[in-house]
Parts: C-alpha cells; sequence; structure tokens
C-alpha cells in the first residue's frame, strides 16, 4: 500500500474541538472556563451530535433548544472563516504519514465533505499540498457512499491494493468496503467516538482501527 484517502476534519486537520467551542457558544454562551461542568455536558451533547456530521448537530441543537438555525450556521461560517487566517491545526503524525507516502513513490488523497472553499483554505493555511482533492458539496454523494473514492481510484489509475482509505467515522471506512478498498478508523482516545455507530455495528471485513495516525507508517511501502 503506497496511497492514501484522506478523510479530511477530526482526520488529517484537528478541527472537532473548535467546531464544538463554536456550536456550544452559539447555543449557551460563553462559558467562564473549560472546566464549568455544564461546558463538559453542553460539549458532550455536541460530540455526540456531530459524529453524525456537523449539518446534524445543526439541525438538532436549533430544534432541541429553540435556537435559530442561522445562528448556528453563521456561528459555523465564522469559524471556517477565521480557519482561513487562523487554521485548525493538523492532526498529530499527519506530516509524518503523508511524507512516507511520498517516499514510498504513492499519493496523498483527500476526499471531504466540507465544501471546496473552507478545504483549501484549511490545506493553503496549513501548507499542505494533497495530490487531489474531491469534495462533496462538488456534487458527489457523500459517505458511506463510495463514489467520491471510486472517482479518485480511476482518476489516478489505482488498483485497490495500492489505496487505504484513512477516517475517523464509520462512514469513511463503510464507503472503503463498498469500494472494495481497506480502510483504517482512527481513534485517538483509543475509545469507541460517542454516538458514532448504533447498536451491533461491527467493523467492516478489510478494515482496522488505529490509535494514532503513526500506527500507518508500517503498512506503507
Amino acid at each position: 500500500m503506497n496511497t492514501i484517502i484522506w478523510d479530511m476534519g477530526g482526520t488529517l486537520v484537528d478541527t472537532y474541538p473548535e467546531v464544538d467551542r463554536a456550536l456550544a457558544d452559539a447555543v449557551w454562551g460563553t462559558a467562564p472556563s473549560p472546566e464549568d461542568a455544564d461546558r463538559h455536558e453542553h460539549l458532550q451533547e455536541i460530540a455526540v451530535l456531530r459524529s453524525r456530521s456537523i449539518n446534524h448537530a445543526i439541525e438538532v441543537l436549533s430544534a432541541r433548544h429553540g435556537v435559530p438555525r442561522e445562528r448556528l450556521d453563521e456561528a459555523y461560517s465564522a469559524l471556517k472563516l477565521r480557519w482561513e487566517s487562523h487554521p485548525a491545526p493538523l492532526m498529530a503524525g499527519a506530516t509524518q504519514v503523508m511524507a512516507a507516502v511520498h517516499a514510498a513513490g504513492g499519493l496523498n488523497l483527500v476526499a471531504t465533505h466540507r465544501d471546496r472553499t473552507s478545504a483549501q483554505a484549511l490545506l493553503d493555511g496549513l501548507g499542505l499540498h494533497p495530490d487531489d482533492l474531491v469534495c462533496a458539496p462538488d456534487g458527489y454523494p457523500r459517505k458511506p457512499d463510495p463514489a467520491m473514492y471510486l472517482l479518485l481510484m480511476s482518476r489516478h489509475d489505482l488498483a485497490a491494493d495500492q489505496v487505504l482509505c484513512v477516517g475517523d467515522r464509520p462512514i469513511d471506512v463503510q464507503a472503503a468496503a463498498a469500494a472494495g478498498l481497506a480502510g483504517a478508523l482512527l481513534r485517538p482516545t483509543g475509545e469507541q467516538q460517542p454516538g458514532a455507530e448504533g447498536a451491533g455495528w461491527q467493523l467492516p471485513a478489510g478494515c482496522f482501527e488505529i490509535g494514532a495516525l503513526t500506527d500507518l507508517l508500517d503498512r506503507i511501502g
């Protein structure tokens, strides 16, 4: 395996902490301190919802707490604008793994649900230059549909045994399995993400979990 198809938020870029805080501020206001007990519960609530998608979190938070959706959308849009000059940090090990992919003669490809303007702004702000970028809002079905993966495979004439799909949500590895590709599910804490799977969910065949991106280094070559 010498090529990786990366998910973006929560996998390549550590966006979720800032997203959760921005949405919490929009619903409940700024907490007096990160250690505030209510703040912790609010962030946990958002993490459960966001594990499905940010759009889902915004929809449910608006209905559940009587907050206009526009306020939540504006908070998220403001965060994306701020990332143009102050991008969210890279996930630990991302640069090292991407360099190993190129050293092995492979490609770093990105398949994301993020809109292209936001995605490119984050990549540019972080100085990242993937070999290709596919964004669902450009007209492709969202994961777990495998369309974005299959497009990248066709565009770069890749064989299945060359490619590993890396993401932080079950839909990432489900899309990989549907495309006939191996998938790695990132669990940065080594624990199940809250609300990410329903009861009885199982890791698809040909996929595996990792606790850190650097766990991939031995598999590249």
